[in-house]
């Protein structure tokens, strides 16, 4: 097991405004790019070759990246002219493998926090004989998922989109979207077109007889496609509950990076990062969140669950939960925003205000 496709071509249309001047895999989670910890594990787990399959804002990645040797790694940079779909970005990149035919490779989506076994899936797919080994786990509510129903063996018996009555949820088992393909099956999936994987390519490998293996991993899982999932990623990474190699520090409550100036009388717990260059003043509460770089938190504002954008601003007093602030916002004092408010970039709240979700 030696190279991997990772998919990062997404616009990040749920995570907006955190993605209007960020691509999604490049926003900061736990004080690092999220990417950096998908390289990160996958260097890890032993693999040297990556692949960036990349579309929007892909002129971000590789002056972060470079050739990857800062992460032991050899990456590469495939963009898609137009968007592609999770098929059609695979096949893009094929050129670009070092793989035989019958070798494998590895395919992560590029929005997925997970503690997935990378070398177990491989075994599994080895073992099995697999033509494509994906990577399952179970959740309490399927239904904004694709259900994924196997045999007694692991075998793959049926792919079933976003089911909603109760008679099409069949199990409780989820693409988790890891992948292990046999590089043959990647030369397989038609050229310049949009493919999905998840709703053509899987389903017609099935229906010709290829062998689909899935295994089981119910370790830690996360989409982080909504701000409200970026921000307990994030924490969930400082605090340890979710592995990663690249976190930038210790594990605990809090994670300051390094120019960060912090009040001592300020509180930050709950896997709460302050960003580079950001400020938190006197007596201000910061508990689950993430307070990007040169961002400004103001004596005695409360934040909770909230994403703070780089060079924004949250006046004294302002009180947020479960907010999003856009890159050089500027809330006033005073405020009160709950429940999902997203302020956009560069934009400018007055004083003394009660906004929630509804409102936007």
């Amino acid at each position: 097991m030696t190279e991997a496709i990772l998919l990062v071509g997404g616009k990040g249309t749920r995570l907006r405004p955190l993605t209007v001047n960020t691509p999604k895999p490049m926003v900061p989670a736990a004080g690092v790019p999220f990417l950096t910890h998908q390289l990160a594990r996958a260097r890890a787990a032993g693999v040297d070759h990556i692949v960036l399959a990349t579309s929007y804002l892909a002129e971000v990645f590789e002056p972060h990246f470079g050739d990857g040797s800062a992460l032991g790694l050899s990456i590469e940079y495939v963009t898609e002219e137009e968007p592609l779909g999770t098929g059609g970005a695979i096949r893009n990149v094929a050129s670009r493998l070092r793989s035989g035919p019958e070798d494998p490779v590895l395919i992560f989506n590029g929005d997925i926090l997970t503690g997935l076994d990378i070398r177990a899936l491989v075994a599994t797919h080895e073992s099995s004989g697999a033509d494509v080994s994906l990577h399952l786990t179970r959740v309490e509510d399927p239904r904004a998922f694709g259900l994924v129903p196997t045999d007694a063996t692991g075998r793959v018996t049926a792919f079933l989109e976003k089911p909603q009555t109760p008679e099409e949820i069949v199990t409780d088992q989820i693409n988790a979207g890891a992948y292990v393909f046999r590089r043959s099956v990647i030369d397989s999936i038609p050229t310049g077109r949009p493919v999905s994987v998840e709703r053509e390519t899987f389903p017609e490998l099935l229906a010709s007889g290829a062998h689909l293996q899935g295994m089981v991993d119910s370790t830690y899982w996360l989409d982080l496609g909504t701000p409200q999932a970026f921000v307990r990623g994030s924490a969930d990474l400082v605090l340890g509950r979710a592995p990663s190699p690249a976190v930038p520090g210790r594990c605990g409550d809090r994670l300051v990076l390094d120019t960060a100036s912090v009040a001592p009388d300020a509180k930050l717990t709950g896997g709460t990062v302050i960003g580079p260059g950001a400020v938190v003043g006197s007596g201000a509460r910061i508990n689950g969140s993430t307070v990007l770089a040169n961002a400004v938190v103001e004596p005695g504002a409360v934040v909770t669950d909230s994403l703070v954008g780089a060079g924004a601003r949250v006046g004294a007093r302002s009180v947020l939960t479960g907010a999003v602030i856009g890159d050089g916002a500027d809330v006033g004092p005073d405020n009160e925003l709950r429940e999902g408010v997203r302020i956009w970039c560069d934009a400018t709240l007055p004083p003394s205000t009660i906004r929630f979700s509804s409102d936007q």
